[in-house]
């Protein structure tokens, strides 16, 4: 059963807190950071991207560049621009995106609730990325930024939860650049507080939705920590971190397609008789087309758009991993016919966040850097969460999570 607990977090002043927040740190390269947080000296970037308060071409993970995030996230409190709060509370964060708002729960996780599984994967991580996040939490002895996780639906916190945000909030703002509403209440009655940590205690798993680096990485540091301790009594702050958890049903996980540079010596009219094999192939012009259901993909190839239906018999709808259209497209397309075995490491393969629309898709194609697109439907919630469930793994650019969390809204520390 998961074990969560309420923390004192550190947050910008109402009227500061347009300024701080960001967006989070592996959504945007140093020279976007840079130039968002241009005349800004607020901007948590200084903290999450600090590599813009060097030279342009500083390496990022230069031991300077940690060093300058610590500086910055002490100089941010010096200065008033964070301030913990006085007493451990939950905290409500609300994102709105086209008219439909999610409802998150921001709690104190627990590492060892990761480290047994009661925190369930769903992707598998990176060494050399959970690295570089673990030296950012060590270096702060704080998660600047949180994780986002799901949890099974819970009617008693559904109804706190609707208490709390009928009432005024805390900040309520619109985000430049995506039009994103950030709204956030603070649960601060210790009876609540107390139920949300029992409801939480009857559920038997929470699932990482997004932020599987950043989650590994506070974890990882927590139970560092914990052994480097010689009096630990496992109920220190560091065996927590922050995670904003939404109810499943709230959530919708936006495709997640594919592009690719050549057709691996293939004509397009080889290409799509290779495809003919295990896919019912129609023409379907040249007007964008959006796969409109599970095993249908889109693919967009010399200037005209394919519906793509899978044959009977080439997926298996009993297995976890077997049934998701990205092991379809995977397997059948990528790697029969394309010659791509590893979609993390081969240059020929790109990826595109359906919030871009098939018009990026398009784009990229016309304007001759790629030879075709693949589009794909997304997967659900319930088979994230039946793979977790299951302990399998799904592959790489599988889920795409929007809107993404804010960063800057609260921080927790390790102490």
């Amino acid at each position: 059963m998961a074990t969560i607990k309420p923390f004192k977090g550190i947050r910008p002043p109402q009227e500061l807190v347009e300024k701080v927040a960001s967006r989070p740190y592996d959504v945007l390269n140093s020279e976007e950071a840079r130039e968002e947080a241009k005349g800004n000296e607020m901007s948590l970037y200084h903290i999450i991207k600090p590599e813009i308060d060097f030279p342009e071409g500083t390496d990022e993970h230069d031991p300077r560049v940690y060093q300058k995030a610590a500086e910055n996230f002490q100089m941010f409190q010096d200065k008033g621009w964070l301030v913990q709060d006085k007493t451990e509370n939950y905290y409500i964060y609300a994102q709105t995106m086209n008219g439909k708002t999610q409802y998150g729960l921001v709690v104190g996780a627990y590492v060892p609730d990761y480290m047994n599984g009661v925190i369930k994967k769903h992707e598998l991580t990176r060494r050399d990325k959970e690295e570089d996040r673990m030296k950012h939490v060590r270096v702060n002895n704080a998660n600047i930024e949180p994780v986002f996780f799901a949890y099974p639906d819970n009617e008693v916190l559904d109804a706190l939860v609707a208490r709390y945000t009928a009432g005024k909030p805390v900040y309520d703002f619109i985000a430049p650049g995506d039009g994103f509403g950030h709204t956030f209440w603070i649960i601060d009655k210790p009876e609540d507080i107390e139920t949300v940590t029992r409801e939480f205690a009857k559920m038997p798993a929470l699932y990482i939705a997004d932020g599987h680096h950043r989650s590994a990485a506070a974890a990882l540091v927590g139970a560092e920590k914990a052994r480097q301790n010689p009096n630990h009594r496992g109920d220190e702050e560091y065996n927590y971190f922050m995670a904003v958890c939404f109810p499943a049903s709230q959530l919708t996980i936006i495709d997640y397609n594919r592009v690719v540079k050549d057709l691996n010596g293939l004509t397009p009219e080889q290409f799509l008789q290779a495809l003919a094999k295990n896919f019912t192939v129609e023409d379907m012009g040249t007007d964008i087309y959006k796969p409109a259901r599970l095993h249908e993909f889109s693919l967009y190839l010399e200037g005209r758009w394919y519906r793509l239906t899978a044959k009977p018999g080439t997926y298996d709808d009993n297995d976890p991993i077997g049934v998701l259209d990205v092991t379809i497209s995977s397997n059948l397309i990528l790697d029969e016919i394309l010659g791509i075995k590893d979609l993390r490491s081969d240059k020929r393969i790109d990826f595109v966040g359906g919030i871009r629309g098939l018009g990026e898709l398009k784009r990229r194609v016309d304007s001759g850097e790629m030879k075709m697109a693949l589009a794909l439907y997304p997967v659900s919630m319930k088979q994230l969460m039946d793979i977790a469930d299951t302990g399998n793994i799904m592959p790489p650019k599988t889920t795409w999570f929007e809107p993404k969390l804010r960063s800057g809204l609260v921080i927790h520390k390790l102490v």
